[in-house]
């Protein structure tokens, strides 16, 4: 190009290409310009020089400007004569951008087609006032379409994406009903009625489809997505509940203690808005006319807000607008907690389908709206779209978070190797924090496990060391774990150590990178990339540097003797675990497909920590148990000093209708937390005071209390020591405060905890498999008398095993519903069948075959599971996939032996008395029946159901003609569907039972079912 060439091109107004980077900003929205997108900009003045500078915009944005500016300024007439590098777009960028001009021309009430502009100035102000007319007057085949980027308003074609051109400029277009936040909230509301994913999904994909009137979604689409999402906004308010209170207590001119107190049943929202509507400084007005426009203006004005009379009057400017209904949906808002049990993946999925894959991997919820909104077919005419489109490009974004990849437990070696069958990397799980690394050039961010900025003293130092460990990476995504080292040892140090308080106390350590994973390099993502690919490019790009940049400890594993014995020396070694991750596996944001190893979970806790401890006070739930006792803290009598210390607090391992029993079995007393208020008999630090205290210590239930490992972070009283990631696992109805866990027996069990770790499960779990009846013969001389005498009915041992292997592989009483219960009794009477042939070869006696193939003669505690045995030593209602060992085992014991104590004890649903409603097939019937018995379930005959705490239903909705059959059954009685029962079996743990309560009329029971 020659220099007068270059002088022109740099002459005009408007410059045009493919972002390079993704750093630049684009003017207007202030949104960073994604590296490949078409961007345009202006030429405009540079205060820096006399030259001119140019002003980078997104398509969209651009004419935004150009609606908004004055009919004389320069806008884009000829692409050609005032764009400089069209000539080096493609076709396709080319044609996009002419697209947009043209729309802009056929719209805009300011422009007149050029030819025709100098002959027409004269009457441009007769010409703008019409054209404002005929567009605020919209075709019924093209009504125009409402969307926001960073506060500002616009309309979109129906044709357009999200970040088309506009129709009508901001100040002629009128909100909509679909942007009204009385929509809003009934959206909100519908959404929180149902449970079904599904169902949640297609409330919201309705509204963004056809709208609140059916005739089209004429709102903001990446609004709404950020307000039905509101954690995803990165505004903070620095708002916790009892600001709040106190806040609206000046306010509302209310006592400020008597909202404490209502905020003691767990939703602050709900306080303030029962006193907004008691207030006598402030109606709440009758009709909402709030848009989420304006909501969004206040919560982002609020944002700014830190000292409370600033606070307090911009409440006040919109209060005074708001209904009872309004204020409540905006207090949650700010708490970040729409309280409808619904998260990206809900929402996301009514914007596309790929849209909630995509914002796993970039977490940028503008960009992810934009790009599949524009990939969406057009979401007012759904009957004539073949379905969403499946080209969304899913990227991730240097210096964006991106969703860590997680693991599931692993309970045993056998389920590792199973879910691994390719093989596996089995690497060492490090005590500390997770810490993502992003690198462009010289610029450094790191984001924790849950995507937020990690505090800069923990990896300030980390900028000069990470060019060193990669010397030829420039740009760069690290999984990986900081921990503190010991320098002289090499060991790492106990989980917390990292804390800035604490560093005096390790002078000898360092803090230390441990890389695991690298997803992004050099501008190549690796998401795609298998594991040991991956570990590849590692291993080869990173030089590591001892005590500050390591690569984590690894090892290829294929075999189950090679993992229980790795698992075994890092148990031994005090880490917390191995994570295990296929060889094959790719790294997929936001999925559990790694597995956890933890002494905790491997073999139902049998290998955890736990001591017996008693129930000291408790604190309100918050949510679904608001206004209830749900946190309990636990405790131990000291034998030395003569009072009770603080172990730990635990809120988990109850389920709903244990947790209403408590409520009336713990005799507390009430004191808020107070100081003052603690009795003499308690020891505990300040951040320990509950809401309530045993009234006496001695009088209290103990409860199994399990976790991880014993630790010592010094805010309990029991010197110092803790049980981390505590759940009660058994409530001790066999013990007193006398027999419980003392200090003196906690000191013990933290002291010997990491070298008495009981490795004999999990070694021998992975021996040689002997050969069947080898150790069968002297099994008998430990069973029970009653159980001897039958077994000696069978020919012989190894005979009775031939039987009860060919019972396990052919059958099993409970089956999915999918397979015939037919073809279960069948083959069920067939296996009995030639089991009684046999008694009746060995012994000369004829046995009916039903009457000992069928009737149960003893039981035994598999795991968690409560298992009947025939008298031939055939298990009767074991359940799939948890089959247990051949014959008897040696702890069975006779049925009539069997006491309620026992099955409370060490089943899963320890003994909890289960109604069954009406409505199930016969055979449903039975094999729930079984089910609910072999998980350790009372089930309850039609005359004692009075007493059921659980009834399951075959459906998730009851008739209301069928509600008067369940008169009988207590009000606090749990209403669920068959799910429930399906999930405990799956998850081997009591559930929670709102995901799974049926749909009842209103004010039937007490219990959270849906009502309607």
């Amino acid at each position: 190009m020659s220099m007068s060439d270059e002088e022109k091109e740099e002459e005009k107004p408007f410059a045009v290409e493919r972002a390079k980077s993704g750093r630049a900003k684009c003017k207007k929205c202030k949104c960073p310009i994604e590296k490949d997108t078409v961007r345009i900009a202006k030429l405009v003045a540079n205060p820096f020089s006399d030259g001119k500078m140019k002003a980078w915009h997104h398509l969209s944005c651009l004419f935004e400007v150009f609606a908004r500016q004055r009919a004389t300024t320069k806008r884009i007439d000829d692409p050609e004569e005032d764009v400089s590098g069209w000539q080096d777009l493609c076709d396709e960028d080319k044609t996009a951008i002419l697209q947009r001009i043209e729309e802009f021309e056929n719209s805009s009430p300011f422009k007149t087609p050029k030819t025709t502009q100098v002959a027409n100035q004269s009457s441009g102000s007769k010409k703008r006032k019409l054209t404002r007319t005929t567009e605020s007057d919209p075709s019924p085949n093209k009504k125009p379409r409402k969307k926001e980027r960073n506060g500002s308003t616009c309309t979109i074609d129906d044709a357009s994406d999200i970040s088309g051109s506009e129709k009508t400029p901001e100040k002629v277009r009128k909100p909509t009903r679909d942007d009204a936040f009385q929509e809003f909230q009934r959206i909100c509301d519908n959404v929180a009625k149902v449970d079904a994913y599904t169902d949640k999904t297609a409330i919201l994909r309705k509204m963004l489809t056809k709208g609140s009137e059916g005739d089209g979604f004429n709102s903001d689409v990446k609004l709404w997505c950020k307000m039905l999402l509101p954690g995803t906004a990165k505004r903070i308010y620095n708002l916790q509940s009892k600001q709040l209170v106190k806040l609206f207590s000046r306010i509302l001119l209310q006592d400020e203690d008597e909202m404490l107190e209502h905020l003691e049943q767990g939703d602050v929202s709900e306080t303030i808005r029962v006193f907004f509507e008691n207030s006598v400084a402030l109606k709440p007005a009758l009709k909402s006319v709030l848009t989420i426009q304006e909501v969004d203006e206040f919560l982002q004005q609020l944002s700014l807000l830190t000292k409370e009379d600033e606070q307090i009057r911009h409440f006040r400017s919109i209060v005074s607008r708001c209904t009872a209904g309004d204020l409540k949906m905006i207090i949650r808002l700010i708490k970040h907690d729409l309280r409808i049990n619904a998260g990206p993946k809900h929402i996301l999925a009514a914007v596309h389908d790929d849209a909630y894959k995509a914002f796993q991997t970039s977490r940028d919820l503008d960009s992810v709206i934009e790009r599949c909104w524009r990939g969406s077919p057009k979401f007012d005419k759904p009957s004539s779209s073949p379905g969403p489109s499946s080209n969304v490009k899913i990227t991730l974004s240097l210096m964006t978070p991106v969703l860590p990849m997680l693991a599931e437990a692993c309970k045993s070696v056998e389920m590792a190797m199973k879910k691994c069958p390719n093989g596996m990397l089995a690497e060492v799980k490090y005590d500390g924090e997770r810490v993502q690394v992003h690198k462009k050039g010289n610029e450094f961010r790191y984001f924790s496990r849950s995507l937020k900025p990690v505090l800069p003293h923990k990896v300030n130092l980390f900028k000069n060391y990470i060019p060193k460990a990669f010397p030829d990476g420039d740009d760069l995504i690290l999984d990986s774990e900081i921990l503190m080292i010991d320098t002289k040892t090499g060991q790492p140090l106990p989980f917390g150590t990292l804390g800035i308080h604490k560093k005096a106390e390790f002078k000898d350590a360092n803090a230390c990178l441990f890389v695991f994973d690298c997803i992004y390099y050099n501008g190549v993502v690796l998401l795609h990339k298998s594991m040991m690919e991956r570990r590849q490019i590692l291993r080869e790009s990173m030089t590591e540097i001892p005590n500050r940049i390591m690569l984590s400890e690894i090892k290829e594993v294929y075999k189950s003797q090679d993992l229980a014995e790795m698992i075994a020396r890092v148990l031994k070694m005090g880490l917390e675990g191995l994570v295990l991750k296929d060889i094959h596996s790719k790294y997929e944001p936001g999925k559990r497909h790694w597995l956890k190893v933890k002494k905790d979970y491997l073999y139902d806790g049998a290998m955890a920590d736990s001591a017996d401890l008693v129930v000291l006070g408790a604190w309100y739930g918050t949510g679904n148990k608001g206004g209830m006792m749900s946190v309990f803290l636990m405790g131990c009598y000291d034998e030395d000093r003569g009072n009770w210390v603080t172990v730990t607090k635990v809120h988990t391992g109850h389920d709903d209708a244990t947790l209403v029993m408590l409520q009336d079995e713990l005799d507390m007393i009430k004191i808020s937390k107070d100081p003052a208020k603690v009795p003499s008999w308690l020891r505990a630090n300040k951040p320990m005071i509950p809401d309530f205290v045993a009234k006496d210590p001695k009088k209290q239930p103990v409860w199994e209390i399990t976790g991880a490992e014993f630790t010592n972070q010094g805010v309990h009283t029991a010197d110092g020591i803790s049980i981390r990631f505590p759940r009660v696992t058994r409530i001790r109805s066999d013990k007193d405060w006398s027999s419980a866990t003392t200090l003196n027996d906690l000191r013990r069990l933290f002291k010997q905890s990491s070298e008495s770790i009981d490795l004999s499960l999990l070694l021998s779990s992975t021996s040689d498999h002997k050969e069947e009846g080898d150790d069968k013969t002297t099994r008998q001389d430990t069973l029970p008398n009653a159980q001897a005498k039958q077994e000696r009915k069978l020919k012989s041992p190894s005979k009775r095993n031939d039987d009860f292997k060919s019972i396990k592989k052919n059958s099993s009483p409970y089956k999915s519903p999918t397979k015939s219960k037919a073809t279960s009794n069948r083959v069920r009477a067939d296996t009995s069948k030639k089991t009684n042939e046999k008694v009746c070869d060995s012994e000369g006696t004829n046995v009916s075959d039903q009457k000992d193939a069928e009737q149960a003669e003893f039981y035994a505690f598999v795991n968690n599971d409560y298992i009947e045995y025939s008298a031939m030593g055939i298990p009767l209602n074991w359940i799939e996939g948890r089959k247990p060992e051949n014959g008897l085992p040696s702890d069975a014991k006779p049925l009539c032996n069997l006491t309620d104590n026992e099955l409370t004890s060490k089943s899963i649903l320890k003994g909890a008395p289960v109604s069954l409603a009406s409505g199930f097939t016969k055979s449903k019937e039975e094999d729930i029946r079984k089910l609910l018995k072999t998980l350790g379930a009372k089930v309850l005959n039609d005359q004692e159901r009075s007493a059921a705490m659980y009834v399951v239903h075959s459906s998730k909705e009851i008739p209301s003609s069928l509600v008067r059959e369940f008169e009988d059954v207590s009000k606090k009685a749990r209403h669920v569907s068959v799910s429930w029962v399906e999930a405990v079996v799956s998850t081997c743990e009591i559930q929670e039972t709102e995901e799974h309560a049926v749909e009842l009329i209103a004010d039937y029971c007490s219990c959270p079912c849906l009502h309607r």
